[in-house]
């Protein structure tokens, strides 16, 4: 399953992912893992939670990013959550990319049966009608 946390930048999608990553971590069986830009909000992730710098692993496109996921699934057989903060730079995805991106999320979603939860700054009117369903939260 892939959700997501729309809203425009500076609307406040990183806290409402930090809390919800914060919040599940108590009631999953696996593993999680939390995505992002940088290793700034290492400190607000319980520790239970991994964090990946996406920086650090030289990904220049949407096809690279999907492998990089397809890598870290491949690697732990437990892992439930992944938890993506700033989706569009992290997976190095344009606005007018993004479903051709979720849909692959979705299909490795049914296959490994991973959850995914995308923080995306994109105002919910903006996103394409395909994805309005997968919305949680819009700011």
């Amino acid at each position: 399953m892939v959700q997501l946390i729309v809203g425009n930048k500076g609307k406040g999608k990183t806290k409402h992912l930090l809390d919800k990553v914060n919040s599940e971590i108590k009631d999953v069986q696996g593993n999680v893992v939390y995505l992002d830009k940088s290793r700034k909000h290492m400190f607000e992730l319980n520790n239970k939670i991994r964090l990946i710098d996406v920086s650090d692993y030289l990904v220049s496109n949407s096809d690279e990013f999907i492998g990089f996921i397809c890598g870290i699934i491949s690697q732990d057989h437990d892992l439930q959550h992944m938890y993506f903060d700033s989706f569009l730079k992290i997976a190095c995805v344009e606005q007018s990319d993004v479903s051709a991106t979720i849909a692959k999320l979705e299909t490795i979603s049914a296959k490994f049966h991973v959850d995914f939860v995308l923080s995306i700054s994109i105002d919910e009117s903006e996103l394409p009608e395909s994805l309005k369903s997968k919305v949680i939260i819009s700011l």
